[in-house]
């Protein structure tokens, strides 16, 4: 029966279960088991009187009333949190110029922006999305505050050692949903411009492994690159979450050669940040990671 009051830590978990796309996946975020979840979800739903989740074995979506919920929710959560900031002497107010590089979560790059700005209402964020060597060459001359750049695994420095993954995934090959390699063809392969590491690691790797290719496609950045792999233009050598609609992982065997992983990180402090940078790059390890 629905009832008068809307539990906050029951809306937490529903948004929490929206954006990660489970209820298995979204439990170690609220720090609960999946049973434990569920029956949070049960109880929102008995509070609203209303079906919140469709379920399906891809996972859950909202339904119509859900959707309406999780708007409700998303502002309310956010006032909370930012309540509970000010009261404790931790609201976050400044203006920051973060950059992140276009590979890191293409697909939900601006819900996680949008949802930092309702979180910290009184940060002016000023954000440039770049490749990872425009990022941290600017970082180094001070054009940015925080930068967020990719690297492939067992190629970075020791410095860049030091900074905090936030995230980390495995490259693919990539190409339009159906799309086979045809052996003995030159493999047509899709790139950003050759300024980009990614580009020269793939490059490399397929003349090292004498694999014929021939660039069929650059791209300005992956966006572009992810419509030119739906057109059925080519393949391409991605990071997992960079996967978009009517876009599939080659099937094996492909016999191309098998690929590293990268790491997302934090670009380390740089002397004489200031203590609103500091808290900023917290802020953005934890909302981003």
């Amino acid at each position: 029966m629905a009832t008068n009051t809307l539990d906050m830590e029951q809306l937490r978990t529903f948004v929490a279960v929206i954006e990660a796309g489970s209820l298995t996946a979204a439990a170690p975020q609220v720090f609960l088991s999946q049973s434990a979840v569920s029956e949070q979800m049960r109880k929102l739903e008995e509070r609203t009187g209303q079906s919140l989740l469709s379920r399906s074995k891809a996972g859950v979506v909202p339904t119509v009333a859900g959707a309406r919920l999780l708007a409700h929710a998303q502002r309310l959560l956010a006032l909370v949190d930012e309540a509970l900031r000010d009261l404790r002497g931790e609201s976050l107010e400044g203006e920051l110029r973060l950059a992140v590089t276009d590979y890191f979560r293409p697909g939900e790059l601006a819900r996680l922006l949008a949802r930092l700005g309702e979180r910290y209402p009184h940060v002016r964020l000023h954000v440039s999305v770049l490749k990872s060597g425009q990022i941290e060459a600017g970082y180094a001359q001070g054009q940015f505050d925080v930068g967020l750049s990719m690297r492939l695994l067992g190629q970075g420095d020791k410095a860049q050692a030091k900074s905090p993954v936030l995230r980390r995934e495995s490259l693919a090959w990539m190409a339009a949903d159906g799309v086979q390699v045809v052996r003995g063809q030159p493999l047509r392969l899709l790139v950003l411009p050759d300024t980009c590491s990614l580009h020269q690691f793939t490059v490399d790797l397929l003349r090292r492994r004498q694999v014929p290719h021939t660039v069929a496609h650059v791209a300005s950045g992956v966006a572009g690159l992810q419509s030119a792999l739906a057109a059925g233009l080519g393949v391409a050598c991605l990071n997992e979450s960079a996967l978009s609609e009517g876009v599939s992982r080659l099937a094996p065997p492909h016999g191309l050669p098998a690929l590293l992983r990268v790491a997302f990180h934090l670009l380390p402090p740089r002397r004489g940040e200031t203590a609103f940078v500091t808290r900023a790059r917290e802020v953005l390890a934890s909302q981003f990671a």
